[in-house]
């Protein structure tokens, strides 16, 4: 990991919108693992590590469980790195699994981003009979 690349902990809340006791309790988790730490013990975060906490950030307002958040990032891992299979398991199925997760994770995706449309139309409507209630 080269240096020059890294964030610490601190830089990393600032740039993603998150909490330091946020950022720690993923790591905790398993969630979006820092890349590195310093001799220290501080956590040191890749631009990757930033890209995959915004990644979770985004599917917040959605209302996914952390677990499934872990299973999506698992999941896309698989199918960006092409993973050779291990001893006794076939990589065509994983990629399938995978992939299949994704998809799972994209219909609900849609579905709860329809149902956010739906309820914020609903408090445009509310706003407007609220301003022609003080007019």
């Amino acid at each position: 990991m080269s240096e020059g690349a890294v964030r610490k902990i601190g830089e990393v809340a600032e740039a993603t919108g998150l909490s330091i006791r946020t950022l720690r309790h993923y790591d905790e988790l398993g969630l979006v693992v820092p890349s590195g730490h310093t001799a220290g013990g501080f956590r040191l975060y890749t631009d990757d590590d930033v890209e995959r906490l915004l990644l979770v950030r985004r599917m917040k307002p959605l209302g996914f469980s952390l677990e499934r958040m872990k299973q999506f990032l698992q999941a896309t891992d698989v199918l960006a790195a092409g993973r050779r299979p291990q001893a006794g398991e076939s990589g065509s199925e994983e990629r399938r699994a995978a992939r299949a997760t994704v998809e799972e994770i994209h219909a609900e995706a849609e579905a709860r981003y329809r149902d956010l449309q739906t309820h914020l139309a609903y408090g445009a409507e509310f706003l407007q009979l609220v301003r022609e209630r003080l007019d």
